[in-house]
């Protein structure tokens, strides 16, 4: 296998290997605060944060996908070549959900929200559509991993 493929293959490691420790963090840690953010508090504890990761994993989302496809092209006679499939499956899923679902809510914090039982919908909105993303982003992993424990054995 060329080098390049190589680190093509650990890169994508990597990229699932963020999104799998920002969504488990945010289940085990940041999940836990959210019971105490007020209308007064939340914005500090959430909008900045979000907005940065924003931007970084909309880059990193593109680059995955172009890896994934690299991956697959360099799989392409090997049995293995499902394994980037449902990398790709899975980062669409998350993306199309993040656009469609969680960005309007990231956006009607964004704006400021002054009424505390709609800051509280929102954030349990938020909150649950980013379990179902912190699923998807462990079949990212989950298909990596598998990937490089075929190829150890």
């Amino acid at each position: 296998m060329s080098r390049i493929f190589i680190l093509n293959d650990l890169l994508l490691l990597l990229f699932v290997s963020m999104y799998l420790g920002t969504g488990w963090s945010l289940v085990l840690f940041s999940f836990q605060i959210a019971p105490k953010l007020t209308i007064d508090n939340y914005y500090l504890q959430f909008v900045p944060q979000v907005t940065a990761a924003t931007r970084f994993f909309t880059v990193m989302t593109t680059l995955m996908l172009v890896s994934a496809v690299i991956m697959i092209v360099s799989l392409w006679s090997s049995a293995l070549a499902w394994l980037p499939v449902i990398v790709i499956a899975a980062v669409i899923a998350a993306t199309v959900m993040t656009v469609i679902w969680i960005l309007p809510l990231n956006n009607q914090m964004s704006a400021g929200i002054k009424d505390p039982v709609q800051l509280n919908n929102i954030i349990g909105r938020w909150m649950g559509l980013n379990r179902i993303r912190v699923g998807l982003w462990s079949v990212e992993w989950l298909a990596m991993a598998a990937f490089f424990g075929t190829r150890a054995m």
